[in-house]
């Protein structure tokens, strides 16, 4: 029988987890017989591209040979460079997602159905990024899910009975921060509200011990450190030992650079800082006080960090519930999700029994809308607007559809835009066009013919939009996650994957 997976494709690593024979998700171990492989690229001497601890040792060390952090930039047109040659963040994500597959293959068999992890303040460029990714690399992905989501399901199946209420997920890990507030009653859960930064994790984390240890250094020796004397994976592994010593001694060439944790919780306070605002906005949204949250679950590395630990404390009040595996919480919740949404035929009579007890319901983490002239009632005058038609907080899967009409006789065409925004926003300047095209209209009409704008938000929080002209039957639709994001042509196949 095929194996049905989820991915959590991570920032610093990516974690795959399947559903075994019981219903149970059990972690893919990787060929290294690791449950966690190093989401970063390499290109060997040979030409072939390498993924895992090889490429992230390189990575470390000769920046230039290598690409990691790739997540962060998805859906941008970020360029990465290895020895040379161009890499976009999706077609790096693709070699992960290949290393991922080939190495699940190996220990577990074929992949039927898969689902990929993405974090809750993705942008749909992003999203959009990841599912072009997962097809690239070759897996059948019907579906992604929200990092917080995916572990609050987890944390949901694991606990059974003993989480119902209402819970904030707390997602901080290599790259990226999310906080949720779920509610939970057994295995269902319901995403109440969701808010994140798209750069804030332990990458940061390990860039401020970098400078605290050069800052240090030029101190000592009256010289400036050069990057090769402390990595990035020294900063890594020291920040790692200060979550459980008060003090480390990182090795600058023949200098000896003393660090406590005390200097370095200081030198991240300001990140910690954001994250804090970020979840008393997040329980404000959700319409809720502190004392209504009963416990704050963790995911991500960085959460084994004592300073974030005791931040969470301070802000809702009573220490955060853990797991021994925060790392590969979301992988086993999206390895669940999997099962729950993918074709039930593929699954044993047991597997169909775990999952028939799942019930997951997720909201939107944005706003959408579309550009149009309206009146501005404060001047009594025309102007351009944003028209919200998807309110942020709208449970998924939901479809809008509002009238707009045509402006003058004769108009020719109605230019037809997708518009996103963090919060219901009218003016133009603030919101971000994600789409934009044209719908050509016969000649001769006169002004004030409708025109029909319908906005469909799917399981995989992607857009599909129509604009309808109702007196022709004219249409122009737009599926953004099939039309934006491409590759660039280049057949990442040609490229061999280790």
């Amino acid at each position: 029988m095929s194996a049905v997976v989820g991915i959590d494709l991570g920032t610093s690593f990516s974690v795959v987890a399947f559903i075994d024979k019981t219903g149970r998700p059990q972690i893919v171990p990787n060929r290294d017989s690791s449950n966690l492989t190093p989401s970063c690229v390499v290109e060997k001497a040979d030409g072939v591209m390498e993924v895992g601890e090889y490429a992230r040792r390189q990575w470390g060390n000769a920046p230039e040979t290598a690409a990691a952090r790739f997540k962060r930039d998805m859906g941008t047109s970020a360029i990465y460079s290895i020895n040379g040659r161009t890499f976009s963040p999706t077609e790096l994500s693709t070699f992960v997602l290949k290393k991922l597959c080939a190495d699940t293959v190996m220990r577990v068999g074929s992949i039927s159905e898969a689902v990929v992890t993405i974090p809750a303040n993705f942008a749909h460029e992003a999203r959009e990024a990841t599912l072009a990714a997962a097809k690239a690399a070759g897996l059948n992905v019907n579906f992604i899910i929200n990092e917080p989501t995916a572990a609050a399901l987890f944390y949901a199946f694991k606990h059974g009975q003993a989480l119902s209420g209402t819970y904030a997920v707390y997602d901080l890990g290599g790259g990226t921060f999310d906080i949720s507030i779920i509610k939970v009653d057994g295995h269902d859960v319901e995403v109440v509200a969701t808010n994140g930064i798209a750069k804030l994790g332990g990458d940061d984390f390990d860039r401020v011990l970098q400078s605290l240890v050069a800052n240090k250094f030029r101190e000592l020796s009256g010289r400036s450190m050069s990057p090769d004397d402390y990595t990035k994976n020294d900063a890594e592994r020291d920040k790692k030992s200060l979550s459980v010593r008060k003090q480390i001694t990182a090795r600058v060439g023949r200098e000896l650079v003393d660090i406590t944790r005390i200097e370095f919780e200081e030198g991240i306070s300001a990140l910690i800082a954001q994250a804090e605002m970020l979840c008393e906005a997040t329980v404000e949204e959700a319409g809720l006080a502190f004392t209504d949250i009963q416990g704050t679950l963790l995911v991500g590395g960085s959460t084994r960090m004592p300073v974030v630990q005791q931040s969470i404390k301070n802000v809702f009040g009573k220490p955060p519930i853990t797991s021994e595996n925060v790392d590969e919480i979301v992988a086993l919740g999206a390895a669940l999700y999997s099962a729950y949404k993918g074709n039930q035929s593929n699954l044993s009579a047991a597997q169909r029994s775990v999952i028939s007890r799942i019930s997951v319901s997720e909201k939107t983490s944005k706003c959408f809308g579309t550009l149009a002239v309206g009146l501005n009632s404060a001047r009594n005058e025309t102007a351009l607007q944003n028209t919200v038609l998807i309110e942020k907080g709208e449970s998924i899967p939901c479809s809008v559809t509002r009238k707009f009409y045509t402006m003058y006789a004769g108009q020719a065409a109605v230019e037809c835009q997708v518009t996103e925004s963090a919060s219901p926003e009218t003016d133009p300047r603030f919101v971000k066009v994600i789409w934009r095209g044209d719908l050509e209209l016969p000649p001769g009409r006169p002004a004030e013919q409708e025109i029909n704008v319908t906005f469909a938000y799917d399981e995989n929080q992607v857009m599909k939009c129509s604009f309808l002209d109702v007196g022709t039957g004219r249409k122009r639709e737009i599926d953004i996650s099939n039309d934006a994001s491409r590759l660039d042509g280049r057949n990442i196949d040609r490229f061999l994957v280790e």
